[in-house]
């Protein structure tokens, strides 16, 4: 008789914060006039372009545990997605390299610029992980935003950042608005 047993979920529960590390799962589409190369990207069939990510709980009860997700790039319907694609990215980055949101200075301003998809492979960051439906209607986890270090539990998940990380590491391009960017990412 298993009527007593209870159910198990596999859904981490909603406003869970985690250390994830972003992988890319390649799709091989390109458009070098959008900066989209290395075949990063990859074309729905409805004609909407995004980045098919896996994220991988790094720390604490969840740690291995993935949550898979998309980062819009592009929408026939209009720009909203890519949009929001955009502010995931910047709060990524922000929460990865310890930059406060508020922070304009050039050094952060050089911290939130990428040379392509490649240097969002592998980053690490600290997560809000939400609850979301999949396309059968079934509860889903779903990442749609970061933590940065304005939050006061950030310290204690992400470990220690650089202080100024566009000046302590090379890794991160310095390039102009105009040029060393993807056109999705100006």
């Amino acid at each position: 008789d298993f009527n007593d047993a209870k159910q198990t979920s596999n859904i981490i529960p909603k406003g869970t914060l985690a250390k994830v590390r972003m992988t890319i799962r390649p799709g091989g589409h390109d458009d070098a006039s959008q900066g989209w190369t290395g075949g990063y990207a990859t074309r729905g069939t409805t004609g909407s372009v995004y980045l098919n990510i896996e994220y991988t709980v790094l720390e604490g009860p969840f740690a291995k545990r993935k949550v898979f997700g998309m980062i819009g790039l592009y929408s026939p319907k209009g720009p909203d997605w890519a949009n929001m694609g955009r502010g995931l990215v910047r709060s990524m980055l922000n929460s990865a390299r310890g930059i406060s949101d508020k922070d304009n200075s050039p050094q952060a301003q050089a911290a939130r610029r990428i040379s392509g998809f490649g240097d969002l492979d592998g980053l690490e960051f600290v997560a809000r992980i939400d609850v979301g439906t999949d396309s059968n209607g079934d509860d889903k986890n779903d990442i749609r935003t970061a933590v940065t270090p304005d939050h006061r539990e950030y310290s204690a998940l992400m470990g220690s950042v650089a202080a100024t990380p566009a000046a302590a590491s090379p890794q991160f391009s310095s390039a102009p608005a105009t040029g060393g960017r993807p056109a999705w990412a100006q």
